[in-house]
């Protein structure tokens, strides 16, 4: 025990460098608070793309259809402006400096770089919808983190407007971020102009097909998403939250895949990313971190009256996703009994849910981002019908052959000391 205590000591070291890193924190963060945005984005889309004849001849008959179109017109196609503030935000206010100048200027900065145009009338400018959504992703992204930067380098070098005492506050403040706008007004125009005279045109252009491109290629493959999986798992086996550590990473990979086939399906045809962000909740956390749904069940038939009673005690939250009563609890962190099964059965269901998505017995996840809550065969009929649900309950069914072995001994063992226990309090009271 004492050398995994000195293994977790060291993992969670490492884990807490990366979480408490500024730039992967705030891009973390920033994304996170973006979830009440993505989730409205794609209920509607689920609203106005549910493939039933009958509901869509009723929404374009009654002209419902154009109505509930619009809200992921106004949500997830526009992720990329969100996005941008809020990381930016996210980045100043870590640094104790005020979080909305910052984004503020973030989001100026992305409308500088962003191609513009004018309509057919010759007059009216408009901006397209292809760089202010998923596409922009990366270069929202890029700039949160650079104005970011800038701001918070300013002011904390107090290299601003100084106001006379007397003036208020909110005055000062907004005076203050003056300076830190007018250094990066002046560097997005330049870096404008710079990617004008490329062959990309722009700094969209440049990042997508250099950096955004190759990294969602990678991030997109089936050993990249399996790595992660096992990564998740060992880390949690150690007591470190695996979730928040890897997504923090490859969040932004995901997001921008599912992000893609929510596109894809709101334009009625099927998305091209097996990986994305509805994967992970969809096919890994089928009960929680260690897919532990199967556990849970096989815990509700223990002959032991500890399993038996945390089964009944997490058998509700575990089919909405959570199950740290049962990781804190029973408990599988460190417990080396049960870390085969509780590292392997997510590789399993996520390893043929990849399978099986690409013989085309799966269909590829719509991309809707399902809020937490949202128990397990209902998230999966969101996001590719029955089917999906369908492999769900067989996963299920898996997770409880795979760890169904483990748990017959230890219930066995839990058994034996609560009747050792109960023998001797028997004892005891006897002799009194």
């Amino acid at each position: 025990m004492a050398g995994g205590a000195e293994w977790r000591a060291k993992i969670q070291k490492v884990s807490t460098k990366i979480q408490k890193n500024t730039y992967i924190s705030a891009i973390s963060n920033g994304l996170m608070a973006l979830m009440p945005i993505l989730i409205l984005g794609a209920i509607f889309s689920l609203i106005n793309a549910l493939k039933l004849d009958p509901y869509q001849n009723f929404l374009e008959s009654t002209g419902l259809k154009t109505y509930t179109s619009i809200p992921a017109t106004v949500t997830t196609d526009l992720i990329a402006l969100y996005a941008v503030f809020s990381i930016a935000y996210n980045f100043a206010t870590q640094h104790k400096q005020q979080g909305f100048s910052a984004g503020i200027l973030a989001l100026m900065s992305f409308l500088l770089v962003t191609p513009k145009g004018l309509l057919d009338d010759g007059v009216t400018k408009a901006f397209g919808y292809s760089w202010l959504g998923a596409k922009g992703l990366f270069v929202a992204i890029i700039l949160a983190l650079l104005v970011g930067k800038i701001y918070t380098f300013v002011l904390e070098k107090k290299f601003y407007i100084k106001m006379p005492k007397g003036v208020p506050p909110t005055v000062e403040k907004s005076f203050a971020a003056l300076t830190p706008g007018f250094i990066v007004a002046v560097l997005m125009l330049v870096l404008t102009a710079i990617f004008a005279a490329t062959k990309y045109g722009n700094m969209h252009e440049f990042v997508f097909s250099i950096i955004q491109l190759p990294l969602t290629s990678l991030g997109g493959t089936w050993w990249a998403m399996l790595i992660c999986i096992f990564v998740i798992h060992l880390l949690w086996f150690f007591g470190v939250h695996g979730t928040l550590v890897v997504y923090s990473v490859v969040g932004p990979i995901w997001v921008a895949l599912g992000l893609e086939n929510l596109d894809a399906y709101q334009r009625g045809v099927e998305g091209t990313h097996i990986i994305g962000s509805p994967f992970f909740p969809v096919y890994v956390l089928i009960g929680g971190a260690g897919a532990t749904l199967g556990l849970i069940i096989a815990m509700l038939f223990a002959k032991s009256t500890r399993y038996k009673t945390l089964g009944k005690l997490a058998i509700i939250p575990s089919l909405i996703g959570v199950n740290e009563p049962v990781i804190f609890g029973m408990p599988l962190v460190l417990n080396v009994r049960f870390m085969i099964p509780f590292i392997l059965t997510p590789l399993v269901s996520s390893g043929l849910a990849i399978l099986l998505t690409t013989l085309g017995i799966l269909p590829v996840l719509h991309g809707i981002q399902v809020p937490l809550g949202i128990p397990v065969l209902v998230n999966g009929w969101m996001n590719g019908g029955w089917r999906v649900s369908a492999f769900q309950l067989v996963m299920i069914g898996a997770s409880f052959m795979i760890y169904y072995p483990f748990f017959k001994k230890a219930d066995a063992e839990a058994l034996e000391q609560e009747q050792q226990a109960e023998a001797k309090a028997a004892a005891t009271a006897a002799t009194h």
